[in-house]
């Protein structure tokens, strides 16, 4: 199933949910991107299987320029924004801002009102994106991260 590109978004990018032929370049964007608090391959393998998570990536030029996962436990009303990462090579061209949007829709097929995320509280280009996107600071957790680093929590109704 592929998801609709958010308006006003340069990439050219099929948002699509993730195959296991995706697992390598998931993989590879995964520990390029984070310094801490990495998913192994053998997590990511899992989690584009099992079904209380959903992986979509965003696929250009038929290459995987970015993922975001996305926890859908059953019953539950809250979907939660896991992980999401695009290649440093992608530049400002809103490969985040789709996978962003895409994630949000995935919750809401899985009927999800509410969705959460957390992220580095250093990371002022992905925390700019969820406030531009709707989403309201509920908190802040110190030593969230391997690392000691904080984390903010934020949140937005679906």
């Amino acid at each position: 199933m592929d998801f609709p590109v958010a308006r006003g978004v340069k990439a050219k990018a099929i948002i699509r949910k993730a195959r296991l032929s995706d697992l390598a370049r998931v993989t590879e964007i995964e520990w390029s991107m984070f310094n801490s608090d990495q998913l192994s391959r053998q997590s990511l393998r899992r989690y584009m299987q099992v079904p209380s998570a959903g992986m979509i990536v965003a696929e250009e030029n038929k290459t995987i320029t970015g993922y975001a996962l996305v926890g859908l436990r059953k019953g539950s009303k809250i979907g939660r924004l896991y992980s999401i990462a695009v290649d440093k090579a992608c530049g400002k061209r809103g490969v985040g801002r789709a996978l962003l949007d895409a994630s949000e829709q995935l919750a809401k097929q899985h009927k999800c009102t509410l969705f959460a995320l957390e992220v580095r509280a250093g990371n002022a280009r992905a925390i700019k994106l969820y406030k531009k996107n709707g989403y309201r600071l509920i908190g802040r957790e110190d030593d969230w991260y391997e690392d000691g680093a904080a984390a903010l929590k934020f949140e937005k109704t679906l």
